[in-house]
């Protein structure tokens, strides 16, 4: 169960019987208990060498053999785990081992390790060092795997009927696939909802970013459930103003200016820049779309001539940037970029730098789908700066289509 919301919260409590905080520890303490459980039987899956539901090696004549008790102190006070056995009584936990009896030290160490980006190895070396473990590779990717349910129950979530911005990009991988390594693209969506909050919306891995890729992403948003997007930003993406008009045709689309100002720089000799800078710079903040039109020709007539290549990249990515035009000061300086996404990749790549290569699809899916939960738990805590002005904003800017929405005093509602 995601805990997204209060009242997703609130539902928890009530549904656990959770009234006080010794409540709350003893609910927190099963659930430690039984990840603890789900790592030791992922440990004697490795030593056996088949999982629960696969017809075990009878060349091996070992096999599993119920379990046994342990009573052990944890952070949360003690608990009560079930120990795997096997047949021949060969099988030790490297996890907790034969004579330990707390794990207040390890009990959040391996999942924590690999969603810092440790590689699998790193984390064989770490618990080795520091707790005297000595677990295998495939055991820690056995123990990793285990939280695979949890992130795809959070990618395919149901979502809000309405979300007032959405920004969209794609990030590179490289990975192993049929002996060959290939560059993949990670759709990733961000989006703002009416209470000024942001959520990760979805993570989709494809072998290239192009228009089918983002009607596949955008189709999926609206299976599930989200019927309205106001305003969707992007840089130049493969194909993506004709699946948005695809999928979402009323809304509003607004290209990033800071590529198109990183795009004309490239053209500029360095001396000339602060000059060229200050001249293009009338464009993006003139006050309505007449201003940046005349803008953008005296930056033709001044510059053209020595440099042409700078001014066309303006003149013909003008017409994916006039929407921002028709709004305020304040919801300009939202969508005019695609920071919030960039800054979001940054934090993505501080975690997966140190992989080369990924194995497969599903081990990027493992490790990004991680980090952007923990992410995204960061981000519940707050919300986008004077929202309340902006909200008003967009409320009369888009009153046709945000009329099936009420103000109850707090949050907005669907009308029934």
């Amino acid at each position: 169960m995601i805990l997204k919301d209060r009242e997703s919260i609130r539902e928890f409590l009530k549904e656990n019987g959770i009234r006080d905080l010794p409540g709350l520890q003893q609910v927190i303490k099963q659930m430690t208990g039984v990840l603890i459980e789900e790592i030791l039987e992922a440990e004697r899956d490795e030593f056996l060498g088949y999982h629960r539901y696969q017809r075990k090696d009878e060349k091996k004549g070992n096999s599993r053999n119920g379990y046994s008790q342990k009573r052990v102190r944890s952070s949360f006070g003690e608990i009560e785990l079930k120990i795997p056995r096997d047949r021949k009584g060969e099988f030790e936990p490297k996890l907790i081992g034969k004579y330990q009896k707390d794990i207040s030290q390890i009990e959040d160490s391996v999942i924590s390790m690999y969603a810092k980006g440790m590689t699998v190895r790193e984390i064989q070396d770490h618990l080795q060092q520091i707790y005297g473990m000595d677990l295998s590779p495939q055991s820690i990717s056995n123990i990793t795997d285990r939280i695979l349910p949890v992130i795809e129950e959070w990618r395919n979530r149901p979502l809000q009927e309405i979300y007032t911005m959405l920004f969209i990009d794609g990030i590179q991988y490289k990975v192993r696939e049929d002996g060959r390594i290939k560059s993949k693209a990670l759709y990733s969506v961000i989006g703002i909802n009416l209470e000024g909050k942001k959520e990760i919306l979805g993570l989709w891995i494809m072998e290239r970013e192009d228009a089918k890729g983002w009607l596949r992403v955008l189709g999926d948003l609206k299976n599930r459930g989200v019927r309205e997007i106001l305003i969707i930003t992007s840089d130049d993406l493969p194909g993506i103003e004709e699946a948005i008009r695809a999928v979402y045709p009323d809304a509003e689309y607004q290209g990033c200016v800071v590529h198109l100002i990183r795009n004309s720089l490239k053209y500029v000799s360095y001396k000339d820049r602060k000059e060229f800078v200050r001249d293009m710079k009338e464009i993006y903040k003139a006050p309505n779309e007449e201003g940046a039109l005349a803008a953008l020709q005296r930056l033709e007539e001044k510059w053209g001539e020595r440099y042409p290549l700078a001014v066309k990249v303006w003149q013909r990515g003008f017409d994916r940037i006039r929407t921002m035009y028709r709004f305020t000061p304040e919801i300009r300086r939202l969508i005019y970029t695609t920071n919030m996404i960039e800054s979001y990749h940054g934090q993505l790549r501080k975690v997966t730098g140190n992989r080369r290569v990924f194995p497969n699809d599903e081990s990027v899916i493992k490790l990004v789908g991680l980090v952007s939960m923990q992410i995204e738990r960061r981000w519940a805590k707050s919300k986008v700066r004077s929202w309340n002005m902006i909200l008003a904003q967009l409320a009369i800017h888009f009153q046709d289509r945000l009329e099936g929405y009420l103000w109850n005093g707090r949050e907005f509602t669907q009308k029934t």
